[in-house]
């Protein structure tokens, strides 16, 4: 069974073409779509025959929403659209905002641009400035700024520049996948290597902490340093061995005592 199929429409399909064009469908979209809403036929000679009338209004009207959609993309080019919405103290909105939702502000704003023309290439969900692309056909595009802005004054939170969050406006918590296969990235980075030790100019060795100078050459170092026990005449100093006056002096007591 053939996948594609051709078919004459017999109405105005945005995307697809106007009536009398023979393109080419899928299957299931001309049986499920097309045909049932009587939107094509089987193309013949006698239906194009048949069309050629309406084909003429239809590239009339084609021609004069074409003139109407060039003036929409000269004015909307550097437009600014601001909307207010809800968020919490980190700015993360209640709702994202839809293509919906813009296209019915232009709307308001005297732009006839519908949701389908609003290309939006991810979801606005924080507060903040962006460029949103209106398309209407390939060669007519315009960029405007959108501004979301909260609906109250928000404070500052000291933990808001430790938050992280993803394209789409998505706050990516501390315990969450996400931010933990990052934090198993980083940590499997090897650590930074450490600062060699400068060595001792002069010398291959490095100095040690502490560690006490070493005399210049042709001194002698100080036998005594700090600390050193005083000279021998001091107090609980022995006698010398050729000192006799200590053992004449007990002979005579001991004579005294055998006298008595």
């Amino acid at each position: 069974m053939a996948r594609n199929i051709e078919l004459l429409l017999t109405e105005n399909v945005d995307n697809l073409g106007i009536v009398g064009d023979v393109v080419k469908v899928r299957t299931g979209y001309a049986r499920n779509y097309l045909m049932p809403r009587q939107l094509a036929t089987q193309p013949s000679e006698e239906a194009i025959k048949a069309l050629t009338a309406k084909r003429a209004e239809a590239e009339r009207q084609m021609s004069e929403l074409r003139k109407v959609r060039e003036g929409i993309i000269e004015r909307l080019n550097g437009h600014e659209l601001h909307l207010i919405r809800s968020c919490n103290d980190l700015g993360v909105l209640y709702a994202g905002i839809t293509q919906q939702e813009i296209a019915k502000a232009l709307t308001e704003a005297g732009f006839g641009v519908k949701p389908r023309d609003v290309r939006l290439p991810h979801a606005i969900k924080r507060i903040d400035t962006y460029e949103v692309h209106v398309k209407f056909e390939s060669d007519l595009e315009a960029v405007i700024k959108l501004w979301i802005m909260p609906d109250r004054k928000l404070e500052p939170t000291e933990k808001k520049d430790d938050m992280e969050f993803d394209n789409e406006g998505n706050l990516v918590a501390p315990g969450s996948r996400r931010r933990r296969d990052r934090d198993a990235a980083e940590s499997a980075l090897p650590p930074a290597p450490a600062p060699a030790a400068e060595p001792v100019k002069g010398s291959w060795k490095t100095a040690a902490v502490g560690a006490p100078e070493k005399p210049a050459k042709g001194e002698k170092a100080d036998k005594h340093p700090k600390g050193e026990k005083s000279d021998k005449g001091e107090k609980g100093e022995k006698p010398h061995k050729g000192d006799k006056s200590a053992k004449a002096e007990k002979g005579e007591k001991h004579k005294k005592s055998k006298g008595e």
